[in-house]
This record gives C-alpha cells, structure tokens and sequence, in this order.
C-alpha cells in the first residue's frame, strides 16, 4: 500500500506497489513537464492518491493558465 503525501491516506498504486497491472493514474492525461515545480521531475515524489493528483494536476494548470482555471468542489 501506498501513503499519499498530501492527504496521508492509504491507497493502491499499481506502479509503486508492484501489484503487475496497469495504474489507476495511467487513465489521466499526463502532465506537461513545464507545468512541475521549477520545469522538473523529484525523482525522489511519491504518487499521490486518486483525489489528490487531479487536485494537484488543476492547481498546476492553474498556475500555468490562471485565466482559464477551474475551481474544485
């Protein structure tokens, strides 16, 4: 089981659990690597868990395009 770093709940990651299928997360759209913190990849992030990573994916889109953003419930 994995820990999501923002929230601290339990979750599967398929990837980081070695569970041998494909990820949940492998569903979403991937991410610009110039919408990541200083244009780069943290070899050493964790997954985030299904609420979290879309969250964290429109607060990076956001920064990227405040004009367009779209708040979250």
């Amino acid at each position: 089981m994995s820990v999501c770093p923002r929230c601290q709940s339990v979750f599967t990651c398929a990837m980081a659990d070695n569970t041998g299928q494909e990820c949940w997360c492998a569903a979403l759209a991937p991410i610009a690597f110039a919408q990541l913190p200083d244009g780069k990849l943290d070899m050493d992030a964790r997954c985030f868990c299904p609420k979290c990573l879309p969250e964290w994916k429109a607060e990076r889109a956001a920064q990227q395009n405040p004009t367009s953003a779209i708040q979250l419930p």
